[in-house]
């Protein structure tokens, strides 16, 4: 049975919407949590300003508002861990935020796949404000 050629279009558009580029390596929960604990995670949320301010991992950098003097924001070792993250496992906004790190030169960049939605799902903290 031949296949037709739009099949694989349309895989190929749901994966960057669904699943993500894959070239972000994901962090878990655990690892993120230790990070935090560490001080040795910059975290960038891409959830924009209002849900931000509704919520957000204690530390986050609201990515929207900063987006255009991110350089400045983030530490001057390029080998510093900065993960990026959105609303869940079915978002991809974290990606925008995780490859301006990326074309910043940061070399260990990741992303938090549960998003806001999972950490407070954990009972962990979440700032508000």
């Amino acid at each position: 049975m031949k296949i037709p050629t739009m099949f694989f279009a349309v895989l190929a558009l749901a994966g960057s919407v669904c699943g993500g580029t894959g070239q972000v390596p994901a962090i878990s929960h655990q690892d993120l949590q230790a990070a935090i604990a560490a001080r040795k995670v910059v975290l960038l949320d891409a959830n924009g300003t209002d849900s931000f301010k509704e919520g957000r991992i204690p530390g986050a950098i609201d990515f929207a508002a900063h987006e255009s003097r991110l350089a400045a924001m983030l530490p001057k070792d390029k080998d510093a861990l900065v993960v990026a993250y959105c609303g869940n496992e079915y978002c991809n906004a974290y990606e925008t935020a995780a490859q301006a790190a990326v074309r910043l030169g940061y070399k260990n960049v990741k992303h938090y796949a549960p998003g806001i939605d999972g950490w407070r799902k954990s009972g962990a903290k979440v700032e508000k404000g």
